[in-house]
């Protein structure tokens, strides 16, 4: 009698503890998810904010129509791959979908501001001049949001690949998340929003 309820005692125990260990990994998943979700809002508020700029560059730049279509097109890709890594911001091949369109966005944003060097007028427009601050306020409240995110993944990633939990993440089916990260050195290169 005395084995069978040391024999209980010990799996009420081992169980108790398999079950903070799976509560935890779904803590931090949960975390991580949150802080895409911060990501997620101000992408949102960039992809609205570039149909402004545009519609406001495209009344003085008549002969840059091609810069302007090239603007619109990453951005729309971008939105399209931000809404499928959002759904999983877990999911890997999702991450680098947003990632590479992130990059191509930043690229047409550049072309577009270095063509608005040339326009004096556009740079002195009040509506450019706004949108263009909002952009960069947005770039930068993105770059907050990318680093609370890798800081969550990285949590998450460390408690799921340490022992004993990597045993139990791999049984719970926890998977590895993915950073949200710059891999070519010119996509590090902040775009530059100047009138």
């Amino acid at each position: 009698m005395l084995g069978l309820i040391i024999v209980l005692v010990v799996l009420v125990v081992l169980g108790m503890w398999i079950a903070s260990i799976y509560n935890s990994l779904v803590t931090l998943r949960n975390r991580y998810k949150n802080a895409f979700a911060q990501i997620d809002v101000q992408l949102k508020r960039r992809y609205d904010l570039i149909p402004n700029l545009v519609e406001t560059a495209k009344k003085y730049m008549a002969h840059e129509r091609e810069t302007l279509e090239a603007v619109i097109k990453a951005r729309n890709t971008a939105a399209s791959a931000e809404q499928t890594a959002a759904g999983n911001p877990g999911d890997p091949s999702a991450m680098k979908n947003l990632m590479g369109a992130e990059s191509a966005l930043g690229g047409a944003l550049g072309r577009l501001m270095v063509t608005v060097e040339r326009y004096p007028d556009l740079k002195a427009n009040q509506n450019m001049m706004q949108l263009s601050e909002e952009l960069t306020s947005t770039e930068n409240k993105v770059a907050f949001a990318r680093q609370a995110y890798n800081d969550a993944v990285m949590h998450y990633n460390t408690k799921r690949e340490t022992f004993p939990t990597v045993i139990f993440a791999g049984m719970f089916n926890f998977q590895s998340a993915m950073l949200f990260e710059i891999t070519n050195q010119e996509e590090r290169e902040a775009v530059k929003v100047q009138f």
